[in-house]
Order: structure tokens, then sequence, then C-alpha cells
């Protein structure tokens, strides 16, 4: 979500600002575009919405008197999504552990660069196959269930029915995965590789 708000857009901002500061009612879209030289009231209409998506302005439907300015941290807020965290997966050999909830992981997803829906959940990294993209162990990723793997991404798989995270490849139309540390072997399916989920988002807590 883009919070940036463009000239006229800032315009409305501080036209709403003085009026709070007055103690005056929220003004009509008509009463901002006199104010503004905005000739139409429709273009008012889409600057208000353009500020409403972007988390500063809120208004009440079916109200034309409703527009209000959103503070800051609100704005701040709107932005922070909370994450199911479903456990641990390992970074390293594969395991047949069982992922369970345990809690969520709040995010700034404009920060982060995402896009999050129910689909969206994180996991614990357990281990070092993947220091070669910067992925350590203590670090969460963001996974993406549904989401067609291209050859490159990092995902959450199972392996013959073991978890892990690594690198997904394609060679000669057959899928692997490939560990970004030496130490560590491909993995070759023997009978299924099935694709938990795309890794779109790395979050590293500060020691």
């Amino acid at each position: 979500m883009n919070t940036q708000a463009t000239h006229r857009q800032r315009d409305v901002l501080r036209l709403l600002e003085l009026r709070q500061a007055q103690g005056a009612p929220p003004p009509s879209y008509r009463e901002i575009g006199e104010q503004l030289g905005i000739p139409h009231v429709s273009a008012v209409a889409k600057h208000v919405a353009a500020l409403r998506r972007k988390g500063l302005l809120a208004t009440t439907e079916g109200k034309t008197r409703s527009i209000q300015l959103v503070s800051p941290l609100r704005a701040l807020r709107q932005r922070i999504v909370d994450i199911p965290i479903y456990g641990s997966i390992p970074a390293g050999s594969p395991t047949d552990r069982e992922q369970e909830a345990e809690g969520c992981i709040s995010v700034d997803v404009e920060s982060v660069g995402i896009r999050t829906t129910s689909r969206t959940f994180a996991l614990r990294v357990s281990g070092d196959s993947m220091i070669g993209k910067h992925i350590l162990h203590g670090d969460v990723v963001v996974i993406e269930h549904g989401k067609e793997p291209k050859p490159g991404d990092v995902v959450a798989a199972l392996i013959d029915g073991q978890s892990t995270l690594k690198t997904f490849l394609v060679q000669r139309g057959r899928p692997f995965l490939r560990a970004e540390n030496p130490k560590y072997p491909d993995l070759i399916p023997a009978a299924e590789l099935v694709i938990q989920g795309v890794m779109v988002a790395l979050i590293r807590k500060k020691s």
C-alpha cells in the first residue's frame, strides 16, 4: 500500500486539518472542490477515495459529511498484519516433524513489500542449509501457500513425507530441491514432492 499523498491530495489533507483545528464540521465534497478549485465533485471523490485506501482518511458510508483524518499512528497500525506461525521448518536435513501453530508475528506489510492473504503463514527456520541465500537459523520465513513455484524460488516442501526449506529447481523436467550450503546434498524425491508454499519474505529479529 502506497501511503504517499499526491500534491492535490495533500491540499485536501491540509484543508481538513484546518477545519478540524477551527472546530468546524467536516466539509462536503462540493465544499472541498470550491475551496481547492477542483471543478468536479467526482474528482474530489477520487482524491478522498485514494486517501482512504492509503489509510489517511476515514469516511462513513451514506453520510455526506463524515470525512475524518486518521492519525499517523492509526495509519501505521493499518499496515500491521498478524501472520500465523506454524512452528519451525528444517533448513538442514528433512524431518517428519509436524507443524503446530504457535501464535503470530506482526509484520509491517508495506516495509516488507508483500501482500498477505488468508493463505499466508510463517515458519521459524531451524538449521544452516540455506545460508547461501542469507537465511539463518532462527529467522522467520513468510510463506504463501498455493503460489506456483518458479525455479530458484525458496519453498517449504514435503519431500517423501518429510518437511524442509530449500531452493526449488527443475532439471530435465524433474523437480528437485537444493540446499544453499555445499555440505548438504541435493534432494531428489523418490516418490513425492509437495510444495507447501513459496517464501515471499524473510524476517530477522535483532539480537
